[in-house]
């Protein structure tokens, strides 16, 4: 009898067997993905997978994952010898938003793609400028604006800026995310017009001792 593979499985095996540095040959991964997420029954079998999920399973995902101002980011893949990881991301009620990143003009430390699996959000794109001192960003210009609705896809580089300033309950993405390709990111927040620089705290981890 043969054995229906999980879809993150198929997926993964995809990823892998293209023999290259992802974080830097990203256009290879937002083809496959492109094209692997297409399929009508993507959602039945992400159902399927989770529905599945052995108790140790279902408690790796609950350890790899967190919760955001704006969603929660649901980690269901994160194997160390693999240059990606998998993930999910639920997006909370309008009136359980917190200011934050996501809804600010910001970019990431890693390239991603991501489709909509249910609900819709509006996505717009940024240029910036930053101060040539500091780095931080001191300006925005909106580029363009999009509703985006269940299986759009889309692709961002660790060096675009982009915003969610709103998005449906239970909104439901699915992104594929390199390994950080920077140390930091940036953020802006256009009501007050500042600009900050976030480093991560495993970042930080090698001049703890120093800052004793």
């Amino acid at each position: 009898m043969l054995t229906r593979l999980s879809p993150l499985t198929r997926l993964s095996a995809l990823l892998r067997t293209t023999d290259l540095p992802l974080a830097q040959h990203w256009q290879v991964v937002d083809e496959i993905f492109r094209d692997w997420t297409s399929r009508p029954d993507l959602r039945a079998d992400l159902r399927q997978h989770l529905d599945s999920l052995s108790p140790d399973e279902a408690s790796a995902v609950l350890g790899r994952s967190r919760e955001t101002t704006t969603h929660f980011a649901w980690c269901l893949l994160d194997s160390p010898t693999d240059p990606f990881s998998i993930w999910l991301h639920e997006y909370k009620a309008p009136e359980d938003w917190r200011a934050g990143y996501a809804d600010s003009v910001h970019n990431h430390r890693y390239h991603f793609c991501t489709t909509i699996l249910r609900g819709h959000y509006v996505h717009e794109r940024y240029s910036t400028l930053r101060d040539q001192l500091s780095g931080l960003i001191t300006s925005v210009r909106l580029r363009r604006s999009a509703l985006c609705q269940a299986g759009s896809v889309g692709v961002m580089y660790a060096d675009e800026f982009h915003r969610i300033p709103e998005a449906t309950e239970g909104t439901m993405t699915f992104l594929v995310k390199s390994r950080p390709v920077s140390e930091f990111s940036l953020s802006y927040d256009p009501k007050t017009g500042i600009g900050h620089r976030h480093v991560p705290v495993e970042v930080r981890l090698g001049d703890l001792a120093g800052r004793i």
